[in-house]
């Protein structure tokens, strides 16, 4: 079976220094190569990708961390369970 590889995005470390953003946005779509004096130094990537290559899962605090406040208390609130909270007044 053969492989192909595409060629990856390349930025320069004054690139990288100038505009992290755009190396952000980059790096969501595929894997960014950071190079100093031109050789290769660094690889920024999304977590998702990261994960993937390392077969991480997310963790309970990771999927906590990205929750919304306001979605979890408006499930908490709709499921028919008796608040026993005291009304603010």
């Amino acid at each position: 079976m053969t492989t192909i590889r595409r060629a990856m995005k390349l930025l320069t470390s004054r690139e990288f220094n100038r505009d992290v953003s755009l190396a952000k946005r980059e790096a969501a779509v595929e894997p960014v190569l950071i190079t100093d004096r031109g050789q290769p130094t660094h690889v920024l990537m999304s977590i998702a990708e990261y994960r993937r290559l390392t077969g991480e899962a997310e963790n309970i605090v990771d999927l906590l961390a990205s929750a919304d406040p306001l979605e979890l208390d408006a499930h908490d609130a709709s499921d028919g369970a008796w608040d026993h909270r005291e009304p603010l007044r």
